[in-house]
């Protein structure tokens, strides 16, 4: 009858620790079902799960491999209910939960654990993903991040991520919650909002100060927030305000236009991984252009303006970018390059993102509007636009090593 043991030791790590244990559990037949090994701050803890089909003083062996190596090791019996109850477990669905801050209160871990045990989830392993605290107490320079895995049967996603969001609301701290997939680490297509996602500005506020109208685009706006007005009933009459605007206010705009934090450093790592990357805009493309010039973007989708004699005509080209074209352009973007839906991401502020946020693998509300980050499933409000790297499950030392 096989006998299984769960194989406990810990210690102060040293080289050879591994292979002393190894030696032991082979030279008394052991077989190997399941392994983990951890360092933190220079101390092991390896555990492992291992089956006998023969009668042999294993407990003994580990012992004297454990007294030679400098560790404490302890053999525990697991019966055939728990050994079945930890393969059943194993088949369970998986969820990572994220935690982005400038700084994480320790507090949010006891606020943590209880949410997750309220919702009868275990916490199978919780590592961190960006780079350590300076020595001098200062914050970490890309924000601190933590990612747990969760493990549980029945889970009521939504009820846990909208009490999610409230916790972190409570803590200053983003939590995002995702289901774990194969296709998790392999998004390849990212495609962004620009106005107030890639830059600090709406364009368009920017362009009617210029021309002195921007009380009269700015009542607009609200009437449309007011629900008077559809996207493109709003758009079309700001539009209008601006004509007659010299062609020359443009390119004085796009040369100041402020870069969202992190921006730059995102951008450089999604070239670099090999993702393609695109900006769905309900802006204009000669801003969205000077962006992609700038910073490599692959390609560009936003409103042409009409331009005339060097001046603004208040028109702008058909199709306008709105909502339902932006979840359409994603679509469509990501079919061309032999993508599924599951291996994009998309990242915006607005409600005129929702769409292409809910239609994404990885749909991400950006320093958002409370309305805007309930009904979107991930979202970042305390940290830069490279946060987005920590969410697709990114090391900060594998990406600067």
């Amino acid at each position: 009858m096989t006998r299984r043991l769960l194989i406990r030791a810990t210690g102060s790590a040293r080289p050879g620790q591994l292979a002393g244990l190894g030696r032991a559990l082979a030279q008394s037949g052991a077989r190997l079902l399941d392994i983990n090994q951890s360092v933190t701050f220079g101390m092991v803890s390896l555990e492992a799960l291992v089956g006998l089909d023969h009668d042999v003083d294993l407990e003994g062996a580990l012992a004297a491999a454990g007294d030679h190596l400098g560790l404490d090791v302890q053999a525990i019996q697991v019966s055939a209910e728990d050994y079945h109850r930890w393969s059943v477990a194993a088949g369970e669905p998986r969820l990572i939960m994220t935690l982005l801050a400038p700084h994480l209160p320790a507090g949010i871990l006891a606020e943590v654990g209880a949410l997750t045990a309220e919702h009868g989830l275990t916490v199978e392993l919780i590592h961190r993903l960006s780079g350590r605290e300076p020595l001098d107490g200062g914050m970490p320079e890309h924000g601190a991040c933590v990612e747990c895995w969760l493990r549980g049967e029945e889970i009521d996603l939504e009820a846990l991520r909208e009490k999610a969001l409230a916790l972190g609301a409570a803590h200053g701290v983003d939590i995002a919650l995702q289901e774990d997939s194969i296709w998790r680490r392999h998004r390849r297509l990212v495609c962004f909002d620009m106005d107030s996602t890639l830059i600090q500005a709406e364009v368009i506020d920017e362009l009617a100060r210029r021309h002195g109208v921007y009380d009269e685009v700015a009542e607009v706006t609200e009437r449309a927030m007011r629900g008077e007005l559809d996207f493109q009933q709003s758009f079309r009459e700001r539009m209008s305000k601006l004509k007659g605007l010299d062609e020359s206010v443009l390119a004085e705009i796009a040369e100041e236009l402020p870069l969202m934090d992190g921006l730059e450093r995102l951008m450089h790592h999604l070239k670099r991984l090999g993702y393609r990357t695109a900006i769905l805009s309900g802006g204009f493309t000669y801003f969205a252009r000077h962006l992609q010039e700038k910073l490599g973007f692959d390609e560009v989708h936003a409103n042409e303006l009409v331009i005339e004699d060097g001046r603004v005509t208040g028109e702008v080209r058909e199709p306008i970018v709105d909502a339902d074209r932006k979840a359409a352009l994603l679509h469509e973007i990501a079919e061309r390059e032999g993508l599924t839906m599951e291996q994009t991401i998309a990242v915006g502020d607005g409600a005129n993102d929702l769409k292409m946020l809910a239609a994404a693998g990885l749909g991400i509300a950006f320093r958002a509007k409370p309305l805007v980050r309930e009904k979107a499933r991930h979202s970042i409000s305390t940290l830069g636009l490279d946060a987005v790297l920590y969410l697709i499950g990114y090391r900060q030392g594998d990406l600067e090593a």
